[in-house]
């Protein structure tokens, strides 16, 4: 109907120009009139050398093949083909803005694929230097559940410890006893002196990352010396050398580096938004400059804030496995702990950068939130119908939708097991 109405229009406005034209031959003939220079080329005096709307001179064969009615078919068809080029030009100016509009509708058609900027970014980590049955560990602290432990991590490792209170809810079967020294011999423990003793490491059934506090004390009468085992400590107390106090302080030390062991460091160094989650969550681990690397993902906090985060350990192992990381059954008491978080992960829809291909996670809290927590209790969304899926990003977001029956919200349960995921919240950018 708009084509129509354009050749109307254009139609419409050919006499005008006709018109335009014969009025501008007046116009000449009147300015040379008003000169006061003699000349007899206007008035009737022009009927010899004008042919309907143009100069006769303008026609091949002149006057006379203009009144034998022999102007060239060429000429005559002039406006027909002017009418013809502006069809043909419309026609293709509107494929091309069909063309563009379709490649604009697939970038960004539901169930594509979602990129987003800086998606996975190396997050340098300071390491520290503890002891297992007389070996080194080489772990790293990342969360307090009290603000006074974290600030002095914080000060003592020149990189932030987020809090994060709801650890203190941990049961005692989700934690591993660390003795941290008071006094003594100076070193690199988190208080000044020697480095912390586990009671365990990943190669032990009981690991956990999440450690309860036993503070060792020198007594006045004793001499200091390096305890480099669970067991040296426990006989220093049984002699009276040393004095427990325990503390209801819950840390996460993933431990890095242990005896006959470390974490998968990943094959492939390159870093892209799309790098996958297989083959390992570590770039580097250099215990020289006492770092470790990390790959922080991106993902979003409850409200739709960017969160970056890395992975550690998780339970059960075949997710571990996938993701590279060191698998921690004891992690698995923390299913029905308020210890433990939500963080829901999409297993269709739109592809993206997260664990299982599809868009980033969304959790229930972030760094800052009275309920955040770096243990994450899984839970897996699922489109009904994944060709129409849109983006989602914050926690109203998948209530809205799951209430509407476009998406389905289940505990993940892989391996028929429990599933938490040591997933610790960081800045990658300090």
């Amino acid at each position: 109907m708009n084509k129509t109405l354009k050749y109307l229009g254009l139609l419409v406005l050919l006499p005008l120009f006709t018109v335009a034209l014969t009025t501008n031959l007046v116009d000449d003939a009147d300015a040379i009139k008003a000169q006061g220079k003699p000349t007899t080329q206007f008035g009737s005096k022009t009927a010899s050398i004008v042919c309907g709307d143009r100069l006769c001179s303008e026609i091949p064969g002149g006057r006379e093949a203009f009144e034998a009615g022999t102007v060239p078919a060429e000429e005559e068809e002039t406006v027909e083909e002017m009418i013809e080029e502006t069809i043909e030009e419309e026609m293709i100016e509107e494929t091309i803005e069909e063309e563009m509009m379709e490649e604009t509708m697939e970038e960004v058609a539901p169930g594509s694929v979602l990129r987003l900027s800086r998606a996975n970014v190396p997050a340098i980590i300071p390491l520290h230097q503890g002891f297992y049955n007389g070996d080194s560990v080489y772990f790293i602290v990342t969360d307090s559940s009290d603000q006074k432990h974290a600030d002095i991590v914080t000060e003592q490792q020149g990189w932030k410890v987020e809090l994060a209170p709801l650890l203190a809810n941990a049961p005692e079967a989700a934690l591993s006893p660390a003795y941290i020294f008071k006094n003594g011999v100076e070193g690199s423990g988190v208080h000044g002196f020697q480095g912390e003793v586990f009671s365990s490491t990943p190669a032990q059934e009981d690991y956990s990352a999440l450690t309860s506090h036993v503070h060792v004390m020198w007594n006045e009468d004793a001499t200091p010396e390096v305890l480099d085992s669970e067991d040296a400590i426990l006989a220093a107390q049984a002699n009276d050398m040393v004095t427990f106090t325990e503390h209801e302080v819950v840390m996460n030390m993933p431990q890095i580096v242990w005896p006959d062991g470390q974490m998968m460091v990943k094959e492939d160094k390159t870093l892209a938004d799309d790098t996958p989650y297989g083959g390992g969550q570590i770039l580097d681990i250099n215990t020289d400059d006492m770092t470790v690397t990390f790959i922080a993902h991106r993902g979003w906090g409850p409200d739709g804030r960017t969160v970056y985060y890395i992975v550690t350990d998780a339970t059960p192992s075949g997710p571990a496995d996938m993701m590279g990381v060191t698998p921690a059954p004891t992690s698995a008491n923390l299913i029905a702990s308020s210890a433990a978080v939500d963080l829901f992960q999409f297993k269709n829809g739109i592809k993206g950068s997260g664990p299982l291909g599809f868009q980033p996670g969304i959790a229930a809290s972030a760094p800052g939130d009275a309920n955040y927590s770096p243990m994450w209790r899984i839970f897996m969304i699922s489109w009904n119908d994944p060709e129409n899926a849109s983006l989602l990003e914050t926690i109203s977001d998948i209530n809205a939708l799951k209430e509407d029956g476009l998406i389905n919200v289940n505990i993940a349960r892989p391996m028929d097991s429990d599933h938490i995921v040591n997933c610790p919240f960081i800045d990658p950018f300090q």
